[in-house]
């Protein structure tokens, strides 16, 4: 899936997307300030969930209600190594049957399984991103 859209359209990208996904695994590639949890805010809506979405980036988890399941959203961003994922139980999320959302995923590279969606959401300007999933 490639697509570009503008800010306005997240809701809709965020329902395409989850449309598309071949797991419940979401994994968010791209640089700073580009949009990643805003659209993970959307997906989270989209999936069904009532609570207030935040950035998880200091708690590096956040946890979201979605009837009997949960979703979790993960900011790896302050890991510094893989060794610190194992230490918060990275393994026990990863194995669970629950919707996964990672932003920065890429301490986890090893632990990949192949069934991992990678999202990548590239800045075209102010107001445009491209999304790119596989």
């Amino acid at each position: 899936m490639k697509v570009t859209y503008q800010l306005k359209d997240v809701e809709r990208i965020a329902k395409q997307l989850i449309e598309n996904v071949k797991s419940k695994t979401l994994l968010f590639r791209g640089e700073m300030g580009v949009g990643k949890t805003t659209l993970i805010s959307a997906i989270i809506k989209v999936l069904g969930s009532h609570d207030d979405v935040s950035s998880p980036t200091f708690s590096i988890v956040n946890e979201y209600q979605l009837n009997d399941k949960k979703i979790y959203h993960f900011d790896l961003y302050r890991i510094n190594d893989l060794e610190e994922a194992y230490n918060f139980g990275i393994e026990d999320y990863l194995d669970s049957d629950n919707w996964i959302i990672i932003e920065w995923p890429e301490i986890l590279e090893p632990l990949y399984s192949g069934t991992e969606n990678i999202i990548s959401i590239e800045l075209l300007s102010e107001n445009t991103r491209q999304l790119v999933a596989n």
